[in-house]
């Protein structure tokens, strides 16, 4: 018999890193979000939750945020 803790499933999220270029951030994760809508399965392209902030969705799994580095 198995235990469920609140971390299940979490070991095979890959970790999200940040890059910087200059003056911008570019922050590369997986996608878990539940999107409501129709996805371009190759790219798809948003704004951000806060102002400045663009996001793409590549192949419907990778999520890059670009935005200004603070």
């Amino acid at each position: 018999m198995t235990t469920l803790n609140s971390t299940f499933g979490m070991e095979y999220a890959p970790t999200p890193f940040m890059m910087r270029f200059g003056r911008r951030e570019m922050l590369v994760t997986r996608d878990f979000r539940k999107r409501f809508y129709a996805v371009n399965p190759f790219i798809e392209c948003d704004t951000g939750v806060e102002p400045g902030h663009v996001e793409i969705l590549l192949f419907s799994r990778w999520l890059l945020i670009l935005s200004k580095a603070h």
